[in-house]
Order: C-alpha cells, then structure tokens, then sequence
C-alpha cells in the first residue's frame, strides 16, 4: 500500500499546488533532461535505476537505442506502461547486487536513489562495473543538511504529518531518506571509487515557513537566495546535489 502511495505522490509533486514544492521537483527535472538532451557519447544503451513513476524513460528512449529500467519492488515497474515504448526492458535487480552485464551500459541515470539504500560505496562500485569505459553516470541526491531534509526529520513526526499535508492540502509521505550524505562525504565516495567529475551543481532552496506560506513571492525569494549562495560556503542549504561523472 506504502508503495503505491509514493508512486501516486510522484506523480503529485511536478504538480504541486505549493508553488515552492512544484518548483523543486520540476528543476530537477529540467536538470537531467537537459544533461540527457545534450549528452555527447554513442546513443546504444542507458539503464535507469529506481524509475519511480518513470517519467525520465520517455527521455531515454529517445536517446537511446536500447533503455533497461531497473528496481527492487516489483510495484514500481508494474506501474510503468511498457507499451508506451518499443525499446524499453524492466527488470527486477538489486544494484547492491546486481546481475547486470558488466561494461554494459553507455549511459546510467541514478536520481534520488542513494538516499534510500546503504553501501554508498559498492552501489557506486556496481554502478561503475555495468559501465563501458568512457560511459557516464548521471547522479543525484539531496544533499545531508539542507533546510527541506533537516525540516523532514520533525515534518514526518506522528501528528505532525497530518499538520503539514492540511498546510500543502496535498498527500506527504515519509521519503524514507535512510542514507544522505554531504557534499564532501559524497565526493570523496566517488573519488574513492574512481569516477572523473565531468560536471557538478547544487540546486533548489528551501526555506521552511516561506515555502509553506510564501506562495510564489516566497518561491522567488528562494530562488534569489539560491543564486546568491551558489559557489560560497552556504552552498550545503541547497537541496539537490548533481553529479555528471565518467568512468575513465
């Protein structure tokens, strides 16, 4: 039932009456299709881990010759209308232990995946074993002590959700972030690992109070605040961490 849930609340959140929620989401989106659009290497074969409600699959398809989606819950994939494409495969497969092909891949998508699961360290391992060389990984997850995931742990509290969802008058579910790191730490993961950094940002800012009650004066502070931090110390406020990286 859970499952299900997150699902219809992926689907929720790109349209989101909270113009700061809508916002967040939607940049994201706009981040990776764009890095999706303009990639530069042999359109053979991607593979997206963890598609959610699989709305980058259209982009992929696209793109490629040959896209593989994989997750752990069946439920995911089963909510996946497979006939809306002619080269799509879904598959059941763990990337902690993943049966995938090694040196398989042109390019992978991992968005907002790593939060969820632990061993950081051999995902991003398995991850680049399934990668040709020269192939790219296009990485995101929130960052550990940005505002909305600081916020989250009280916001997910009993009682307290119910407060939060009467305020966005839209479903809130626990995201079930287990596993953020920061920026640093995630960095020296992926060195440790040995990926090249092609391209790294940061993206979206939260402001708890504005975002609940701003509406769209306070999403245009945030998105002004967001400028002004980006390439300083208080980089870390921002949500969303973006990687384009290389296997070498």
């Amino acid at each position: 039932m859970k499952d299900n849930k997150l699902i219809e609340l992926q689907n929720i959140i790109y349209n989101s009456k909270n113009p700061t929620r809508k916002y967040m989401h939607n940049q994201r989106k706009d981040y990776i299709t764009k890095i999706i659009h303009n990639l530069d290497i042999d359109y053979n074969t991607a593979l997206e881990i963890g598609p959610g409600s699989g709305i980058y699959l259209k982009y992929l398809s696209d793109k490629f010759k040959n896209v593989i989606a994989i997750d752990i819950e069946k439920e995911y994939l089963n909510n996946i209308n497979k006939s809306n494409f002619n080269n799509l495969e879904l598959i059941i497969d763990d990337i902690k232990n993943t049966k995938l092909k090694k040196n398989k891949f042109d390019f992978i998508l991992c968005t907002e995946v790593l939060e969820h699961i632990t061993d950081t360290d051999k995902v991003l391992h398995n991850i680049k074993s399934i990668l040709k060389p020269g192939g790219v990984l296009l990485l995101t997850t929130p960052q550990k002590y940005s505002p909305l995931e600081v916020c989250s742990k009280i916001a997910y509290l009993p009682g307290i959700i119910k407060i939060i969802e009467f305020i966005y008058n839209e479903p809130i579910l626990d995201a079930g972030h287990i596993n953020l790191k920061t920026h640093s730490e995630l960095l020296r993961i992926i060195n440790d690992v040995g990926f090249r950094v092609v391209r790294l940002d940061k993206i979206s800012l939260y402001l708890p109070l504005i975002a609940e009650f701003g509406g769209t004066k306070g999403l245009k502070l945030e998105k002004y605040l967001a400028k002004r931090i980006k390439g300083t110390k208080l980089e870390f406020l921002l949500w969303t961490q973006c990687f384009v990286l290389k296997k070498v």
